[in-house]
């Protein structure tokens, strides 16, 4: 940690600067959690990190000390003075974009290999963790995502088959990556506290099944889970050509979409694809 740099309360108190909910932010100050989680990903000495809705920096101190180089995207103004503030303790190694992570492409903004580290804002989390798991083009252009969710979500995440966690997210999050619960966050850590407990997600590519298409696979997931209290021949039926499938590779239609490994996801799409 950068010695000149006051405390995170000093800088917050400084600028002013409450959590907002309507951002979904909470803050953490606590430096020695937060360095534990920046070495999560392992060493991030001269990588490039890309970190979402950083708000008053305290995650950010503890990735520069780690001695990354950051990109930062965040679309609350009132923590900018704060973050630049920081840019000028590690010269040439913090980079501030002000915007909607939403709606910006990271591969682009990035322009090399990237890990994402982040206390991701509680109402966006899903949809980026998402997106950075969907598309065709594999490996990704992340080498891997360290990502904090509400407990329940990161469960989900890492959720094994025929569980009431089990579903979409983790179809997607297993199978063409390894996702790990890597550390839980009690809501007291936290500056307001959440009402929920928080866990830590992390996440890294692995080799995709040949002749999957992850278009046909997450249109799937999508309609068996949507519809999870029935048989696949139901939750299916918008999806003839899946339907088929299960009949081909010798699935028993009256399942429901819980009871599939990610293994059998993976070979209805196959067939489908």
């Amino acid at each position: 940690m950068n010695a000149d740099l006051p405390p995170l309360r000093e800088v917050i108190a400084k600028h002013g600067l409450s959590a907002s909910k309507a951002l979904g932010q909470n803050f953490l100050f606590d430096a020695q959690l937060l360095d534990r989680i920046a070495a999560i990903p392992g060493d991030l000495n001269g990588k490039a990190v890309l970190e979402i809705g950083p708000g008053p920096g305290g995650l950010t101190r503890a990735l520069l000390a780690a001695g990354a180089r950051v990109t930062a995207i965040e679309m609350d103004m009132r923590c900018l003075p704060a973050l630049a503030e920081l840019a000028e303790a590690y010269p040439g190694r913090l980079r501030v974009v002000e915007g909607d992570a939403m709606q910006l492409d990271h591969g682009e903004l990035m322009g090399e290999p990237f890990a994402v580290v982040a206390n991701l804002p509680y109402n966006v989390g899903t949809a980026l963790f998402t997106d950075w798991l969907s598309g065709q083009a594999w490996p990704p252009q992340w080498s891997s995502l360290t990502l904090m969710f509400q407990q329940e979500v990161a469960q989900r995440i890492v959720a094994k088959p025929g569980t009431s966690a089990y579903g979409r997210l983790a179809v997607l999050a297993q199978w063409r990556s390894s996702a790990k619960l890597a550390m839980k966050v009690h809501r007291s850590a936290f500056t307001p506290p959440p009402k929920v407990m928080s866990a830590i997600v992390h996440v890294e590519p692995s080799e995709a099944p040949s002749g999957v298409s992850a278009t046909k696979l997450e249109a799937i997931t999508k309609a068996a889970f949507g519809q999870r209290r029935k048989m696949l021949r139901q939750s299916l039926k918008s999806l003839p050509e899946a339907l088929a499938a299960l009949d081909q590779i010798g699935i028993d239609p009256t399942r429901r979409a819980e009871t599939l490994s990610v293994e059998e996801f993976v070979t209805i799409a196959r067939c489908v694809s």
